[in-house]
């Protein structure tokens, strides 16, 4: 069967139906429930496209209600997703999808839908518990004000009464519902027999509750009849806060991860013994089957041409800024795009053993040996909880003696004011406000603890295509044959200008890349240009046409367009002109930098950071590249395993490295990196894995994101400064009696107060 066979459209589109409708396709997005009657039901969640508002959710719904077996729908137009509950007995998979399509719309497999399903979960969770926090909080906080504003005595007991049972009820809920993330992970700490932030939060928490508790129903008793129900709601609804920012960033994460995963094509075209082509799952291939990719559809498989010529596009993959020859007997990979003709290709390898899911395996397992970020709050927690406790517990023998009815309030003030407040705001704070201020100046951090490491970057490893330069080729000049200078003399200005509008022209009919560069240097609109007849495209090698003479030219490879050594040619020179095999005019071609990018450069380099340069394009691009941005460390031909090997190494060696790229080749070294920036065009993948995304495409925001990472964490350092200061001067004051549990409960708000005011100035 001839690669170049064409298949109906309406037979495409019915194969492609039918291939819906095998368990393969459709079980990953598919779980299976029990009837009334105790029949099989089938609940399957599809991904729709093309929806504007909620009228568009209703729609869809009477469209899949309106299918035979199907049972109940249910769409979401704000996630774009739709769960559809059918009787396998009646209805069929595909049924589902042409009940959507006839609607006005489209669908295919949610095959993401249970992880999906568990983040929406914890995401639900996680707000609630932070509104039930928020909330409770400011309404404690109200019964709370006539206590402060009222000078003694003139608050009548049975109001303060009131209110403190007021705020002890509100609080509930808080303690029974928001706060249990903390107790249940101090507990899972203390059985593992570890000491993390948890702990400290949570006896805090406790204590202060117990002991205000106490206070309010028995306020002549051991507790006294301080409250601070205020301070503990606070606390939990900063810590809530910061988590759920937390949460939402990894969401964010795994859903961009999810989305560029969905590459490969859900169809395969698979060659029979026949020769008849059949589309088949993706799932169903195995090594040894004989597939049909169609011009523009992505490789299903890694495998080898066997039969046709083409190109491919393997930027996202490998890293090449051109299309990639692919002729007979050259290996493909999955998820690159068939950009030349239709080929016949022999499978070689599927589904995990793929280089595309190589490369995400690769991620996975560079996410998990990701050099953990030392954080403050696990360095300090065992020894400063030890010491609280300890403090706590003598201060309350030691007044045990001198005055037992205060011996308790004086060990709880010991416990409030020490309470980890401010200090577990001091470096969250500061990152939330630099990462605001960064995401002004176009980079949008994904992860905040990636701050603390920008500041101390020592090397910078760089992609080259579509992170320092641009993805599409310039035309740099023009060089003419002695011939060429007589052919396109006296045709109107230079003979290269001449030269320049005969090969657009020519090029004018092609959407290579390369030949759009021609286009573009051409100074006239095409349409103006010199006509051409019988216009060929050889895929890999470059246009024929015959002029108004009848003379064949070829714009195109050197070697097939005037019979030219490619060896030979200058490394810059991707095109050249030719008539009848004699070689005309010769055109340079390279590739732009992004603006900025020099004055980048040489900025990181005046601070004192090592560049390197990592990329999969040909040694002759890569070292010409590393001339014009003075880079004396660079890397041609670099496999994701070769990147990931040299940014290990540098580890190995001390450093702490950073990487910027864009491609899913990028994505297993952004994710080992200590810190990790992508730019804002880039793929999916490595978006999702970066600590940063450069959504200005401009590297002179890396500039700015150091400095601001370095003045963000000496603000940090400030912070960490006061709040020992601050503990170190209301402890003692906490264990002689002067500082009553009021006054220390002020002390700790006006302590992270403090804080988070210093902290705002990480925004300028």
């Amino acid at each position: 069967m001839s690669p170049a066979t064409a298949v109906p459209a309406q037979a495409l589109h019915d194969v492609r139906l039918a291939v819906l409708d095998d368990p393969a396709e459709f079980s990953g997005c598919t779980r299976w429930l029990q009837g009334p009657a105790g029949q099989p039901l089938a609940e399957t969640t599809l991904a729709l496209s093309g929806l504007h508002c909620a009228a568009c959710g209703d729609l869809i719904e009477h469209a899949l209600l309106g299918v035979p077996g199907v049972q109940h729908a249910s769409v979401s137009a704000a996630s774009e997703r739709a769960t559809v509950r059918w009787d396998p007995a009646q209805a069929r998979p595909s049924a589902l999808i042409v009940a959507v399509r006839s609607a006005g719309y489209d669908a295919v497999p949610d095959t993401a839908a249970p992880a999906r399903a568990l983040r929406r979960q914890a995401h639900r969770q996680a707000l609630w518990r932070l509104f039930v926090a928020a909330f409770c909080g400011m309404q404690v906080m109200m019964l709370a004000w006539p206590s402060y504003v009222t000078a003694p005595g003139e608050l009548a007991p049975d109001i303060a009464q009131l209110l403190n049972w007021g705020s002890w009820l509100v609080s509930l809920p808080v303690m029974a519902f928001a706060a249990t993330p903390f107790f249940s992970g101090a507990w899972v700490a203390l059985r593992t027999r570890r000491i993390g932030m948890d702990v400290p939060v949570a006896l805090g928490v406790l204590i202060t509750f117990v002991a205000s508790t106490g206070a309010t129903f028995s306020p002549d008793g051991l507790f006294g009849h301080e409250v601070y129900f205020d301070s503990l709601t606070m606390f939990v609804s900063f810590l809530l806060g910061a988590r759920y920012l937390e949460l939402r960033a990894r969401h964010r994460a795994a859903d961009a991860l999810e989305a560029s995963l969905a590459r490969l094509p859900e169809t395969a075209w698979r060659i029979g013994a026949d020769g008849q082509a059949t589309a088949v799952s993706v799932q169903r291939l195995r090594p040894g089957d004989l597939l049909r990719v169609p011009l523009g559809q992505a490789f299903p498989a890694d495998g080898l041409v066997e039969e046709g010529h083409t190109q491919a596009d393997e930027a996202l993959l490998t890293g090449e800024s051109l299309p990639v020859d692919k002729p007979l007997g050259a290996a493909v990979v999955a998820g690159s795009t068939n950009l030349g003709a239709p080929v016949l290709v022999r499978v070689q390898r599927v589904g995990g053993d793929t280089r595309l899911q190589a490369i995400v395996s690769m991620m996975k397992s560079a996410s998990a040996q990701r050099p953990a970020a030392a954080r403050l709050a696990d360095r300090w927690a065992a020894p400063f909880l030890w010491t609280v406790l300890l403090l706590a517990a003598g201060a309350a023998a030691a007044w045990s003696v001198i005055d037992p009815s205060r011996a308790v309030w004086v060990a709880v003030s010991v416990l409030i004011v020490t309470c980890p407040c401010a200090l577990s705001l001091a470096a969250p704070a500061t990152l939330v406000a630099a990462a605001q201020g960064l995401a002004r100046r176009g980079v949008l951090l994904q992860r905040l603890e990636a701050l603390e490491r920008l500041a101390r970057v020592q090397q910078v490893f760089l992609d080259k295509t579509g992170t320092l330069t641009d993805d599409r080729p310039h035309c740099s000049g023009v060089q003419l044959s002695a011939a060429g200078v007589a052919a396109f003399a006296g045709q109107g200005g230079r003979p290269e200008e001449a030269a320049l509008r005969f090969a657009a022209a020519l090029a004018g009919w092609s959407a290579h890349p390369v030949a759009q560069a021609l286009v573009e240097a051409c100074p006239v609109a095409t349409q103006a240009l010199p006509a051409w007849q019988r216009v060929e495209e050889q895929a890999g090698s470059g246009l024929r046409g015959f002029d108004a003479e009848g003379q064949e030219w070829r714009l195109g490879a050197p070697a097939w367009a005037a019979a030219l050594d490619p060896t030979g040619a200058p490394p810059a020179t991707r095109l050249v002109l030719g008539r009848a095999g004699q070689l005309m005019a010769s055109f340079q071609l390279e590739e732009s930098l992004r603006p900025g990018t020099l004055q980048a450069l040489q900025a990181l380099a005046a601070e004192g950071l090592q560049l390197s340069l990592l990329t999969g394009d040909a040694p002759e691009r890569a070292q010409a590249l590393a001339q014009r941005l003075q880079l004396s460390d660079w890397r041609a031909h670099a496999t994701p395993e070769l990147k990931l090997a040299a940014l290990t190494q540098a580890q190995q060696a001390g450093r702490t490295v950073a990487m910027v790229g864009d491609g899913i080749n990028d994505a297993p070294v952004l994710a080992r990196a200590d810190v990790s920036l992508a730019m804002g065009q880039g793929a999916l993948v490595a978006r999702s894995q970066a600590d940063a995304v450069i959504t200005s495409n401009d590297l002179r925001s890396l500039v700015q994101a150091r400095r601001t990472a370095q003045r963000a964490v000496r603000i940090v350092r400030q912070n960490m400064v006061w709040a020992a200061v601050y503990n170190a001067t209301c402890i003692p004051l906490a264990l002689v009696g002067w500082l009553p549990p009021w006054a220390a409960g002020l002390g700790m708000a006006a302590s992270s107060l403090l804080v988070i005011g210093n902290a705002l100035r990480a925004a300028r």
